[in-house]
């Protein structure tokens, strides 16, 4: 039996990867810790074998006045635990960082692509993964996770709107783009296979097909028995707008599938099976 310390109570990530690993109750034992406050010092580490650390600030509005606090947290933070962890004999640490770290809005990302993050998000995400990945050695494995959009049950960020607008719009626009995006139980699902095989090194999961968007705001509306058209009429005029929002729904922005292919055998569920489980009301 492996047992796993999930640091951050309450996130979407954390609280998600504990029900799933749960399922396996003679496999594994979870706890999870909140690092809010500095209670988290006097914890014991010693008896764990993983550290998995979920703890940060994400879909947080960047400003002058908290921008130091993404380091404090993303950064900071994420290195201090990981040397707690070392110092007390885990065995392996994993970090959740982003695809931020890239800092584009647009593309495909790759093996060659450069690391050039431009929020204070992404930085700090990047300069936690230096530091973490320094501490690596034959006894202490260092496990990097740089996931796409995560959507599923109770999520926050863009998906939510997406389904809203789902839900209440006669018509959508029909552009085809692509996304990379996972769902959060194919992300519990590779984290498992990740920590069975206690692999170090930088991931890139993501779900086994792109995302067009259109595509996935009809499922969702279908998935509530609703039927939503798509139009091509508005395509011009979206495609002359230089709006950020504009260009996180309906451009591509994809991993490459040679990055993303890791080799494991992960059970990974569909994008139309995703949308089922998300809008599902259990």
């Amino acid at each position: 039996m492996k047992r796993i310390l999930i640091i951050g109570a309450e996130s979407y990530i954390g609280t998600s990867l504990e029900k799933w690993l749960s399922r396996y109750p003679l496999e594994y034992n979870i706890e999870t810790i909140d690092v809010r406050l500095d209670d988290w010092r006097n914890e014991d580490f010693s008896s764990f074998d993983v550290a998995f650390h979920v703890a940060g600030i994400a879909h947080v509005k960047e400003t002058r006045s908290n921008r130091q606090l993404f380091y404090r947290v993303n950064r900071d933070l994420a290195y201090e635990v990981a040397l707690k962890a070392k110092s007390e004999g885990v065995k392996q640490f994993m970090f959740v960082s982003s695809i931020s770290v890239y800092g584009l809005q647009k593309g495909v990302i790759d093996k060659n692509t450069p690391l050039e993050p431009r929020t204070s998000y992404g930085k700090s995400k990047l300069e936690a993964e230096k530091l973490v990945k320094s501490l690596e050695d034959h006894r202490f494995t260092v496990t990097i996770l740089r996931p796409p959009m995560v959507y599923g049950k109770g999520c926050k960020g863009n998906y939510p709107r997406l389904a809203k607008l789902a839900l209440i719009a006669p018509v959508f626009p029909d552009i085809d783009n692509k996304r990379s995006m996972i769902h959060i139980d194919n992300l519990c699902e590779f984290v498992k296979v990740l920590i069975d095989n206690r692999l170090g090194g930088t991931f890139f999961p993501q779900n086994p097909e792109y995302v067009k968007t259109s595509e996935m705001v009809r499922l969702i509306a279908r998935s509530h028995g609703k039927e939503i058209r798509l139009t091509r009429i508005f395509n011009p005029i979206i495609k002359m707008l230089r709006i950020p929002v504009v260009a996180k729904v309906f451009g591509d922005l994809v991993y490459s599938k040679d990055l993303s292919s890791s080799g494991l055998e992960v059970r990974m569920i569909s994008l139309e099976e995703s949308i089922h489980r998300t809008s599902s009301l259990q």
